[in-house]
């Protein structure tokens, strides 16, 4: 026997549909209960079980909008799902804190060949031999098509088939947490994929207000409590039934909310009760363009109290820098002094005028209470290189020594550094925007919407913009695990899990006080020295080997991109496009 319970406050009459492992499928009526819910016990209904809901006098059948399993995609029945059936290897997992965190971002389907999560456990020797702490996947709730960024899922609930469903999700975090490898999981509540969102026949999921992504999902007006619960139960759902280690919140500017209560700070609330209750560390990460510290603060302070956010700031300064572009959102970085300013108060724009917003954006971190930790820092991630018209990767936009450059500034910074798949090793593999949507109207609408997007950087026709539904877009994303062992991905890995070593080794690189950061700097001859206790982390970004003054006197050089470093009273000398964290005497 399974017991069906939906909500469903637009419906004057509910059924579910049930087939029974492939026989003759039946409908059952369903009992109205309070607030719009709807509820049934059907007799020999077991896991396997396909069903589905008929709204009102509706013949055709819609899945269960807190749906387990969709193994015939978003479109058709769901199927029972025994949550509790899988055998768990991992009792002895007490999981990984932020502070001291380096984290790899993976799209499991273009991770490995196989793009499933079996495939992808194939390869997560290497991610542990590479001194990687956590693991961030990109959303794999269901999604219409085969294969697709994630960002347009419409089945909360469910495991995107594709990728090995349910079942090979748990064995893919069993996995990880074998490894010493905590999971952090991408998911979306800030708007429904355009294809199989049939939640709006239900109940008031959505408001008539508009995002980019069309009408926001209802977090404060009618019928919002059942919303938020909806998104607040798929949360702890991640974290309990899937033994998940903390959840990446997309695009939490998008969250329409004018609630006593943030969604955001009611979901913190939620997981911090549940940390309590499980004595291991559940992390929450948003994602915010805001510039404004009030997600990390916490909430006796004001703030939201989520664990830590993505910072763009510190993607622009560094790519603007190592590449010299300043196009589009480039605009205001590419100097030392915008590095200076990241490096050391987390923003560029905390109040400061924004050309490419065209007003004040942002606002202060008081650097002396926010530590650097709760600011997730990257050279490359997915937005960073799939929004590039062509999916090119930093590899290449600048040449290997610049690259090197970049991975020890990174990894030598205050912030929670994140890896981009592949970045370890100069992956020349593109990664590029891709969908599978079957609708021919809606490929072609993503299709032309491609284009557009592109006119403020000034990419065009001209760079054969890759087309978004064609399979070899997808198919040519993937990781070529062939690359890391050969000649120049072989030597910029093993300089990579270097840096990541000295990382963990050396406590003044994790030390997460903004307010003992600072920065020295010539903007026309190209050098920086950053001050990490009682490190130096020095860079040449010149054309010619130069001296660098330090200030201290120098005992060792703790790891470098390029051998041949010497130094004397007077500084480091470096060569062209290299860097070097050295010891000085305090």
């Amino acid at each position: 026997m399974t017991y069906f319970r939906v909500w469903a406050p637009f419906a004057e009459r509910m059924q579910v549909r049930t087939r029974i492992h492939g026989r003759q499928p039946f409908d059952t009526v369903m009992r109205r209960e309070h607030d719009g819910w709807w509820t049934v016990e059907v007799p020999q209904a077991d896991p396997g079980t396909d069903y589905g809901y008929l709204i009102d006098e509706a013949t055709a059948a819609r899945p269960d909008p807190r749906s387990r399993w969709q193994p015939n995609g978003v479109h058709e029945m769901s199927r029972v799902y025994d949550t509790h059936a899988y055998t768990w290897s991992d009792r002895g997992w007490t999981g990984r804190d932020l502070p001291g965190a380096v984290i790899y971002e993976m799209h499991i389907g273009t991770f490995t060949a196989e793009g499933t999560f079996d495939g992808a456990i194939g390869h997560l020797d290497h991610l542990a031999e590479l001194g990687i702490t956590h693991v961030e996947v990109m959303p794999i709730n269901a999604v219409n098509g085969v294969w697709n960024w994630g960002y347009d899922g419409v089945g909360w609930y469910a495991v995107h088939e594709p990728l090995g469903g349910p079942d090979g999700f748990k064995r893919f975090v069993d996995a990880c947490h074998q490894r010493g490898l905590a999971v952090v999981l991408d998911v979306v509540y800030n708007h429904f994929g355009a294809s199989g969102n049939y939640l709006p026949e239900f109940g008031p999921y959505l408001k008539r207000v508009e995002n980019s992504w069309g009408n926001v999902v209802n977090l404060d007006g009618d019928g919002s409590p059942d919303v938020r619960r909806f998104i607040i139960e798929n949360a702890l759902m991640w974290l309990e039934d899937y033994h998940v280690d903390g959840l990446r919140l997309d695009a939490v500017h998008a969250l329409v909310d004018r609630s006593k209560v943030h969604l955001v700070a009611e979901l913190a609330n939620e997981v911090d009760a549940l940390r309590a209750h499980s004595a291991r560390p559940l992390i929450l990460i948003a994602e915010s363009d805001l510039n404004d510290p009030i997600v990390v603060t916490e909430q006796a302070g004001g703030g939201y109290g989520i664990d830590a956010q993505w910072n763009d700031d510190v993607h622009h300064a560094l790519h603007a820098l190592l590449t010299g572009e300043r196009q589009g959102y480039y605009v205001d970085f590419g100097t030392l002094d915008a590095l200076a300013k990241v490096v050391t108060s987390a923003f560029l724009h905390d109040g400061t005028y924004s050309t490419i917003l065209g007003h004040e954006h942002g606002k202060p971190v008081d650097r002396a209470a926010v530590p650097g930790y709760r600011f997730v820092a990257c050279l490359q991630d997915h937005d960073q290189v799939g929004n590039r018209a062509l999916g090119d990767r930093l590899t290449e936009l600048v040449e290997p020594r610049l690259l090197r450059v970049g991975a020890l500034l990174l990894l030598s910074m205050p912030f929670t550094p994140m890896l981009f798949m592949g970045e370890e090793w100069g992956a020349m593999t593109r990664w590029q925007f891709f969908t599978s949507h079957p609708e021919e109207e809606l490929g072609r609408a993503v299709r032309e919407s491609r284009f557009v997007e592109f006119e403020d950087f000034g990419w065009n026709d001209d760079h054969r913009v890759p087309d978004p539904q064609d399979p070899q877009t997808f198919l040519l994303s993937k990781l070529d695990w062939t690359e890391p062992e050969k000649p120049g991905h072989y030597e910029l890995l093993r300089l990579y899990r270097k840096l990541i070593a000295t990382r963990h080794r050396e406590t003044d690189l994790t030390d997460p006080r903004l307010d003992r950061v600072a920065m020295d700097r010539d903007e026309a001859a190209r050098w920086l020295v950053l001050h990490r206790g009682a490190l130096r982390v020095v860079a040449n970004l010149a054309v010619d080997t130069q001296v660098v003054p330090v200030g201290n006197p120098i005992t060792d050089v703790v790891v470098a991109t390029e051998p041949g470093f010497t130094f004397d009273s007077h500084g480091l000398q470096l060569p062209a496009h290299s860097a070097a964290v050295i010891r000085v005497v305090p």
